[in-house]
């Protein structure tokens, strides 16, 4: 439940869905116009090209299997089912940094499948605080937080309790997710598929933010 979850999981998911929204941002705005942070219309389209353009098809299909594996990566290196300090998500988020950056200087590069990169990226952050303490948090998509609020909304109109911090925490999700897509507007128009960079540094920065944080508290 939302309530097991430690407090600073709010300021955490704000963060994540800022980077994840300026991420997607630059992909649908860069030279492919391809979503990253997450991966049904990228499967439509899959579905779409196969028909019509099968080299298009095959960056889809990398870029999917590039989302899975960077999951698999967070599954491989994270240990438990619950969120503790003593996890090493530091780790995890200097990796997704590192992968953003290559991803950055390689399309800059004009090597199209660097996005595969940025994919990467995604999915192994969205698989960081994904079902933990049995809550489902995402932050690299809005789907599911829109669809779960809609139940919550109305399952208190018939007069069930609304449970206020699962609210809130879907709320800074969105919230972050959409001011990341304004950033990333704002970073493409100056810096193009340069803009990768920023959401790299961001990575460094909460991976480092973490570790200090840690090592003080435990």
């Amino acid at each position: 439940m939302f309530t097991k979850l430690p407090k600073w999981v709010e300021y955490g998911a704000f963060t994540l869905a800022f980077i994840a929204g300026i991420v997607n941002a630059v992909g649908l705005l860069g030279f492919e116009h391809q979503a990253i942070s997450h991966l049904s219309g990228s499967v439509t389209l899959l579905g779409i090209k196969l028909m019509s353009n099968t080299s298009a098809a095959l960056l889809l299909f990398s870029i999917l299997i590039s989302f899975m594996l960077g999951s698999a990566l967070s599954g491989f290196l994270l240990a438990g089912r619950s969120l503790k300090l003593s996890r090493h998500y530091d780790t995890l988020l200097f990796i997704e940094g590192a992968l953003l950056l290559a991803s950055a200087y390689l399309l800059n590069q004009s090597y199209v499948y660097a996005i595969t990169l940025a994919s990467a990226a995604c999915g192994l952050q969205n698989a960081l605080i994904t079902n933990y303490s049995g809550a489902v948090v995402r932050t690299t998509h809005l789907t599911g937080i829109f669809t779960d609020l809609g139940l919550m909304i109305g399952k208190a109109l018939k007069g069930e309790q609304f449970d206020m911090r699962k609210g809130v925490m879907f709320l800074l999700i969105i919230a972050g997710f959409l001011l990341g897509g304004v950033a990333g507007f704002v970073l493409f128009e100056h810096y193009l598929v340069l803009a990768l960079v920023f959401p790299a540094v961001a990575c460094f920065v909460l991976s480092i933010t973490y570790r200090v944080y840690r090592l003080r508290t435990l």
